[in-house]
């Protein structure tokens, strides 16, 4: 399995900056990414892996003349597939190589539209390395590339090729393998921090505030400052909920926290239009 996890590659929020804030609330938020990191790392399948390896020596075997070894290897791929095939819930495509990057947005809410501006404005002076080392600046994510075994085809791949080596069709075999081999899909995943950070703060502050009404109002308050940023960053959602209903659905709890009236619905109302909001904002690409 190779997985390549990278660790923050901008500094992360600034103690000193508008973000700052008390050493539970940075705990939400840090966690937030961790747990994000580690559940993309953990899709990778045990069986897929093995299939692949299995195809990839078949390949190595018959560049050597060695069909015996080839159909081996060939047959060894297809019983690591059908394991997988025979499982409930079986995906289309299964991960076999996963690289992970995390990119933190380190400056304040004011920063961005002063680097906006030069971004535009090095883009006018055709000063585009500058321009682009700016609009990098400018992203808060975490960027996911996998590459995946589609099921829907690998595995007839595999099969055919066994049935050409035992007619002894070898330069059709080797084309079979190569084809399902180039037939591997690379799947790119974007995550908006931010989103994440207001998800886990929001779920978070329903989890303490019956014993900590302070705390509650300060993990909401820093959600509502994540959404601002993801916002300005240029995060969309394709969700009919929108920046503005969230920060609403926010004021209107940290009103009723403040005069001590029960929560619970408005809460699970929040927590279900966040999850929404943020898991329609995730953007896929497969190629």
């Amino acid at each position: 399995m190779k997985k390549i996890l990278s660790s923050i590659v901008v500094a992360g929020l600034l103690a000193t900056s508008s973000f700052a804030a008390d050493n539970k609330t940075e705990n939400v938020k840090h966690n937030a990414v961790i747990k994000a990191e580690n559940k993309a790392g953990n899709k990778l399948v045990t069986q897929a892996l093995k299939a692949l390896k299995y195809t990839e020596d078949a390949n190595i075997y018959l560049s050597h003349k060695n069909t015996k070894l080839a159909i081996e290897s060939l047959k060894k791929a297809i019983g690591e597939l059908t394991i997988v095939l025979n499982s409930p819930n079986a995906p289309y495509l299964l991960p076999v190589n996963i690289n992970i990057k995390a990119y933190e947005y380190a400056g304040n809410i004011k920063n961005i539209s002063t680097q906006i501006k030069l971004a535009k404005k090095a883009v006018e002076d055709n000063n585009l390395p500058l321009a682009r080392e700016i609009l990098n600046s400018l992203r808060s994510e975490i960027d996911i590339s996998t590459v995946n075994i589609p099921l829907a085809t690998y595995p007839s791949a595999i099969q055919l090729a066994v049935k050409y080596l035992n007619e002894n069709k070898i330069k059709e075999a080797q084309d079979v393998i190569n084809m399902a081999l180039n037939t591997l899909v690379t799947t790119n995943t974007t995550i908006p921090i931010p989103l994440l950070k207001a998800n886990d703060l929001i779920v978070a502050a329903s989890k303490v505030v019956k014993k900590d009404k302070k705390q509650a109002i300060k993990y909401l308050e820093e959600a509502k400052k994540q959404l601002k940023l993801a916002e300005l960053l240029g995060y969309s959602s394709k969700s009919d909920t929108t920046y503005k209903m969230l920060k609403d659905s926010i004021n209107n709890i940290e009103s009723k926290i403040n005069h001590h009236k029960n929560t619970d619905s408005f809460f699970e109302d929040l927590k279900n239009k966040i999850k929404e909001f943020k898991e329609k904002a995730i953007s896929v690409i497969s190629k």
